[in-house]
C-alpha cells in the first residue's frame, strides 16, 4: 500500500536513519531538470536514501541516483513487503469483497479506498499551495527586481521572458481560494472538488499563451545567460527570494508542467472515488475538461507554427494581389487541382485550390515550370454555400458534368462549378467544405485569433526568406510540400503520451518539436 508522501515524513525519516529501505511510486513523471536530479515515470519504484529535506529527497533507481520533488511521489506503508509483491496487494486492498465489508483500512476506521481518496485530496491541495509560492517567488523574486532594473531589462524583454505568468498568478490564487473553500479538512475524502475545475475550465486557456510564449523566452534567457551580469543578477534573485537550486529556465518551465499535470491528478482522484460519491460526476467531467484543455493548447501551438509556413507559401506565389492569407486564415484545411467553371465563362480552367479557414485561394501553374504559381483569385467561404451535384445538367451553367460541386452566394453574384476527376475525390473536397465550417466555429466557440504582430512577423520572416534579386522559385518552390501532403487531423482521443506531450519537454532545447509532426505543411 502507499501513502501521501507528506503523510508520514517523520516516522519515514526515522526509517531511513534506522538503516530500513524505504520505497515510494512516481505518482507522475518527473522530467529531469539537472544532471543531479532523477528522472522517473509514473509507476516507478524509487528507493528513498535521504528525505530531511521536506521538498526534495535523494533516491535511486537502479544505477541512478540523484534528487527528486517529495510531491511526485508516494510512500508505500508496508516497507518490508517485496516490491513484486506490491501490485498484488495494491489490487487487493483496494478492491476487497463486492460488497465492502472486507475492505483493508488505512486510517481511523477508513477503508483503503476512502482513504487513498483522501490522500489524492491532500496532495491535490498540497501542490497547488507549493505552487502558488512558487508562482509568487517568480512574480515577486524576479519580475519585480527585474523591472528596477530599467538599465538591464526593457518591458518588452521582461514580457518575452515571464509571459503571462502574472496573469496565472492571479488566476491560482482565485482558483485555490475555491478549492480551500470546498475541502473538507476533518474528512478529506468527502471533499468534493470537482466544482472547481468544471467553474474554471474556460480560465484555464490563458496557460496556452503562456506555452506558446516559452520557446521565446528559452531564447530570450539563453542570450541574457551568457553575459556575467545577467547570470549574476539572476542567482541573486534567487538566493534574496530564498528560493531552491534551480535555473531560472527550470522555474519557468513548471506551469507548462503545471497544466498537463491536472488531468494526471484527477484520472488519479476519480480511480478512488466511487460512482456513488456525490463527486464522481463532477470529477469525471473535470478530468474530461482537463484532458481538453491540454489538447487545445496543443492545438493552439500547432496553428501559431503553421502561420510561418502559409506566409512563407504565400511569397512563393507568382502575382499576388490583395490582402495577406493571414489577415483572415491561419489554418490549411485541404488542397488540391480541380477544373473550374465561372459564370460568365464557358470553358473550364485547371487551377490549385488551397482551402484555408475563412477563404479558399486559386492558382494557376506555371506551364514550363510546374512548380510555380500564378495568383488568380479567392472565394469568401464566410459566404459560400456548397451543392453537392448528381452527374448529368447543371441548369445555372447549362452543361453537363461529372464528379461536380458548385458554390455559390445567397445574393446569387458569384457562382462556381467545381469538377474533380474522380468520385472519391469530390466527397473528400465535402468533407474538407464541412471541415473549414466547424473549424470556423471551434474558433469562434474558443476564441481562438491571431495578433497582428503574430502576423505581421510572420510575413516578415518569409520575406527574409527570399533576398532580393533571387527568383522565388529557386529559394522556395512551393510544390515539394504542399503537391504531395497529406492533411491530418487532431483525433478526438489522442493517446495520453500524446494529449501530455507538453509535461515532457527535453531540457534545453525546443519542446515543441513532436507538434510539428502534427502540421500539413510538413514535406
Amino acid at each position: 500500500m502507499w501513502v501521501s508522501c507528506g503523510v508520514h515524513h517523520a516516522s519515514k525519516t526515522q526509517l531511513i536513519s534506522d538503516g530500513s529501505v524505504v520505497y515510494a511510486e512516481g505518482l507522475w513523471d518527473h522530467v529531469t531538470m539537472d544532471i543531479q536530479e532523477l528522472g522517473f515515470k509514473a509507476g516507478d519504484a524509487i528507493e528513498v536514501i535521504d528525505a530531511t529535506n521536506k521538498e526534495w529527497w535523494w533516491g535511486r533507481i537502479m544505477d541512478s541516483e540523484g534528487w527528486f520533488p517529495a510531491s511526485f511521489v508516494r510512500l508505500r506503508v508496508n516497507q518490508d513487503e517485496p516490491m513484486e509483491q506490491l501490485s498484488t496487494h495494491l489490487e487487493e486492498s483496494q478492491c476487497g469483497d463486492e460488497d465492502g465489508t472486507d475492505l483493508g483500512l488505512l486510517g481511523p476506521g477508513l477503508p483503503c479506498k476512502e482513504q487513498m481518496r483522501a490522500n489524492v485530496i491532500n496532495e491535490i491541495m498540497t501542490t497547488e499551495r507549493d505552487y502558488i509560492t512558487h508562482l509568487k517567488d517568480i512574480c515577486e523574486g524576479y519580475i519585480k527586481q527585474c523591472r528596477k532594473r530599467t538599465d538591464m531589462f526593457t518591458e518588452e524583454q521582461i514580457r518575452t521572458i515571464y509571459g503571462n505568468i502574472e496573469e496565472i498568478y492571479r488566476f491560482q490564487k482565485k482558483f485555490l481560494k475555491g478549492l480551500e473553500k470546498e475541502f473538507n479538512k476533518g474528512q478529506p475524502h468527502l471533499s468534493e472538488i470537482g466544482c472547481c475545475f468544471l467553474e474554471h475550465q474556460t480560465d484555464f486557456q490563458i496557460y496556452s499563451e503562456y506555452c506558446n510564449n516559452h520557446p521565446n523566452a528559452c531564447v530570450q534567457l539563453s542570450k541574457l545567460m551568457k553575459v556575467n551580469k545577467y547570470v549574476y543578477f539572476f542567482e541573486a534573485c534567487r538566493l534574496l527570494q530564498k528560493m531552491i537550486d534551480i535555473s531560472l529556465d527550470g522555474f519557468l518551465l513548471t506551469p507548462v508542467q503545471k497544466i498537463c499535470k491536472y488531468p494526471l491528478q484527477l484520472a488519479e482522484l476519480l480511480k478512488y472515488t466511487n460512482p456513488q460519491h456525490r463527486d464522481y460526476k463532477d470529477v469525471e467531467a473535470a478530468l474530461k475538461a482537463m484532458k481538453n484543455v491540454a489538447r487545445m493548447i496543443n492545438e493552439r501551438k500547432r496553428r501559431l507554427e503553421n502561420i510561418d509556413k502559409i506566409a512563407q507559401w504565400q511569397s512563393s506565389i507568382e502575382d499576388w494581389e490583395g490582402e495577406d492569407v493571414l489577415v483572415r486564415s491561419s489554418e490549411l484545411i485541404f488542397s488540391g487541382e480541380i477544373s473550374k467553371l465561372s459564370q460568365p465563362q464557358t470553358k473550364s480552367q485547371q487551377r490549385m485550390f488551397f482551402l484555408f479557414d475563412h477563404q479558399m485561394v486559386y492558382c494557376k501553374k506555371d506551364l514550363l515550370r510546374r512548380d510555380i504559381l500564378y495568383y488568380k483569385g479567392r472565394m469568401n467561404m464566410d459566404v459560400m454555400e456548397v451543392t453537392d451535384l448528381e452527374d448529368g445538367k447543371e441548369k445555372d451553367f447549362n452543361i453537363t458534368v461529372k464528379n461536380a460541386l458548385k458554390l455559390w452566394t445567397r445574393s446569387g453574384n458569384e457562382v462556381h462549378l467545381l469538377c474533380t476527376k474522380k468520385p472519391e475525390q469530390k466527397q473528400r473536397w465535402l468533407r474538407a467544405f464541412a471541415d473549414e465550417r466547424k473549424q470556423v466555429h471551434n474558433d469562434r466557440e474558443t476564441g481562438f485569433s491571431l495578433t497582428e504582430v503574430q502576423k505581421k512577423q510572420a510575413m516578415l520572416n518569409a520575406f527574409k526568406s527570399h533576398p532580393a534579386g533571387k527568383s522565388k522559385a529557386v529559394t522556395r518552390p512551393y510544390c515539394d510540400f504542399l503537391l504531395r501532403q497529406k492533411h491530418p487531423s487532431l483525433p478526438t482521443a489522442l493517446p495520453q503520451q500524446q494529449v501530455f506531450m507538453l509535461a515532457e519537454p527535453k531540457r534545453k532545447t525546443t519542446f515543441w518539436h513532436n507538434i510539428g509532426r502534427l502540421t500539413p505543411f510538413k514535406k
